[in-house]
């Protein structure tokens, strides 16, 4: 069996293989072997769709496609829908760095931990500086996949308590209550954070938007750990600047890097980091072990770990 494999992991995989052979692919598409016959494809993180698509054009006998990320919406093209492909992700891979970051981005609001940093580096004693707790606060988590799930694990032993909403809700361990994609609104007046860990897909493109908003409470908090365009970012930097909720953390953007010149910045109620909630040594490995395991389901013709629905996006 011919597989393809990112130069930047290849040597790494190889020990594990048995007499497969091994074709390696960088960054821009260029194979150091031939492809015709490549049943297996691993894609590596950042991949251009440019890229992609010349992998797929050298692999006329391509079977199944291996991607390390959770999102799957830049691989979904119409181009790569014409093939006949299975497509399995890491989902689950991140959840891990990413919950520890949500948990972070909320200790970080409520402790008031910028104002603290400004203090110091001011020298001033400020006594009886306001801090609140993580104790009974109400978190919402949109989508509660493999990262959700890890969110809530930590968020309730921090004595939260835990709603979820997803397409076909049922109960889930450490959720206190999990609603459906419709009903999940009715939740916001009395939610203190929104976390988005949902995929992008035609549903979820803008779902946050000012009508969401302005349904949220005035000390509500929204962190975005997801996909940028999941956010209407026009209506969000207006209810950031209107006070309609109290902030944000944003992991990600609608354009990244962010444009110097937005006003994401430079709001002082808003907490951007450069879409680096999910990284960690340890997701390497996991995202190896993964495909590894993956591999050998296939050899033996067994169902695949994390197969997508193309269609429907996750």
């Amino acid at each position: 069996m011919k597989l393809i494999l990112p130069i930047e992991i290849a040597d790494e995989i190889k020990p594990h293989l048995v007499a497969d052979d091994v074709v390696r692919v960088d960054s821009q598409g260029n194979l150091d072997g031939d492809s015709q016959d490549a049943e297996v494809y691993f894609s590596w993180f950042y991949l251009q769709q440019t890229t992609l698509h010349r992998v797929l054009e050298s692999a006329p006998a391509l079977r199944w496609h291996h991607a390390p990320n959770a999102g799957v919406n830049h691989i979904i093209t119409p181009q790569y829908l014409e093939r006949d492909l299975i497509l399995t992700n890491g989902a689950g891979i991140h959840g891990i760095p990413i919950a520890e970051f949500v948990i972070a981005y909320m200790l970080s609001h409520v402790k008031h931990l910028p104002k603290l940093h400004q203090l110091q580096a001011q020298h001033q004693w400020q006594r009886g500086f306001p801090t609140e707790e993580l104790h009974k606060k109400t978190l919402l988590i949109i989508g509660t996949g493999g990262i959700g799930q890890e969110i809530a694990v930590r968020a309730q032993a921090f004595g939260m308590r835990v709603f979820g909403s997803r397409r076909h809700p049922q109960p889930l361990a450490h959720f206190d209550k999990v609603v459906g994609t419709d009903e999940w609104q009715d939740l916001l007046p009395e939610v203190d954070f929104v976390v988005i860990a949902t995929p992008l897909t035609k549903e979820t493109k803008g779902l946050i938007n000012e009508e969401i908003l302005r349904l949220m409470r005035p000390n509500a908090y929204l962190i975005n750990i997801a996909r940028g365009a999941i956010v209407d970012e026009p209506a969000l930097i207006k209810a950031l600047q209107a006070g309609w909720i109290a902030g944000a953390a944003l992991d990600t953007v609608f354009t990244e890097p962010l444009p110097p010149d937005s006003p994401l910045w430079t709001l002082p109620n808003v907490f951007i980091t450069p879409h680096c909630s999910g990284h960690s040594p340890t997701v390497k490995e996991r995202s190896l072990a993964l495909f590894l395991d993956n591999l050998t389901r296939y050899r033996h013709g067994q169902p695949l770990r994390n197969v997508v629905d193309k269609y429907a996006g996750y």
